[in-house]
């Protein structure tokens, strides 16, 4: 993976605030839904999660600046860091040799059993160091050894030594839109670790609410971290969610709000057919119980508000009659305003 710095486009000294701007700001470019014809978006989009996911994390920034992690968020094998001469090691030309590794130099040792990291302090043996495999070996608690078949090298060793400890949760983003979340779906998502899984969207499911995917997220030895999916709902083109409430606008003709008519109204689920009383004013609004969003508490009622709407193009015989209205019937629906 790119250095995550490149792939939010930010500088190395920008701020917090910098970091989550720029983040959501490539997560609008390259979201899947906005870009459906292109096949590398999920794939593009997922690296700017796994970007965010080192940099938005105050720690794991501090880390991956010091190289402790890479890119994915894996450790990093730190290679010769864990040794450091003892007293009798006076650097190059004393009694420790080159480097100061010699018979009194001091040394950390890693091992991985049932009980996790184990870490191990002691001085060198005899004139000083084994081969760099031998030292793998004992760093590593001799895996690959004869019962095994033949012993590996330093470069499966070092290789290895990535993936021990447990595995690092991922997050991922899905949009639903708010049919889908009314009534549940199951989507597909791409997640991080370039794996795609199959999510369950429960029924009433609630903007920004997060689903945890057990054992989906990055593996190591010690067990596979978890999958975090943040799900939004969509903005709908007609309805609004209020809580579980769902609200429109129900345009009428003025011949239906001055002599009344059964309209139809769009639900989330199928329209119904309501009454509008005669002499309805716009802004009125009906509420329909039980058609709303679903929620713990029960489902929302749907509340359509009334707006009179007029003719697209003039009608002379309107606008006739409006003005003989505006001379023998005049009123003031702003009176005490």
């Amino acid at each position: 993976m790119r250095d995550p710095y490149e792939v939010l486009g930010v500088d190395r000294k920008a701020s917090a605030a910098d970091i989550k701007s720029a983040f959501r700001r490539q997560a609008k470019k390259l979201h899947p839904d906005a870009n459906k014809n292109d096949p590398k978006a999920a794939s593009r989009f997922a690296e700017l999660n796994a970007a965010y996911e080192i940099l938005g994390e105050e720690d794991k920034r501090k880390a991956y600046d010091r190289g402790e992690i890479d890119a994915e968020g894996k450790p990093r094998f730190r290679g010769f860091e864990g040794f450091r001469a003892g007293p009798g090691a006076a650097g190059p030309g004393g009694p420790g040799g080159p480097g100061g590794f010699g018979p009194e130099a001091e040394f950390e040792t890693f091992s991985f059993g049932p009980e996790g990291f184990t870490r191990s302090t002691r001085r060198g043996r005899g004139a000083g160091f084994g081969s760099f495999e031998d030292i793998l070996k004992d760093a590593f608690g001799g895996m690959g050894g004869a019962g095994a078949g033949a012993r590996r090298g330093a470069a499966d060793a070092a290789f290895e030594a990535e993936d021990f400890g447990v595995g690092a949760d991922v997050t991922a983003a899905l949009t639903v839109t708010l049919s889908d979340a009314a009534r549940g779906v199951t989507q597909r998502v791409h997640l991080p670790t370039g794996k795609d899984v199959e999510v369950k969207i429960p029924a009433g499911i609630a903007n920004g609410q997060q689903i945890r995917l057990r054992g989906q997220g990055r593996a190591a030895a010690g067990g596979a971290g978890d999958a975090l999916i943040t799900v939004s709902i969509a903005p709908h083109p007609i309805f609004t969610l209020e809580g579980a409430d769902v609200r429109l606008d129900l345009p009428v003709t003025l011949y239906e709000a001055t002599l009344g008519a059964k309209v139809r109204v769009p639900t989330l689920d199928r329209p119904v057919e309501i009454t509008i009383p005669p002499g309805t004013s716009s802004g009125r609004t009906f509420r329909l119980k039980g058609k709303g969003f679903p929620a713990k508490a029960g489902r929302g009622d749907l509340l359509a508000t009334v707006r009179i709407m007029l003719p697209e193009h003039g009608d002379p015989e309107l606008e006739a009659l409006m003005q003989k209205w505006r001379t023998e019937k005049p009123y003031d629906p702003r009176k005490g305003m």
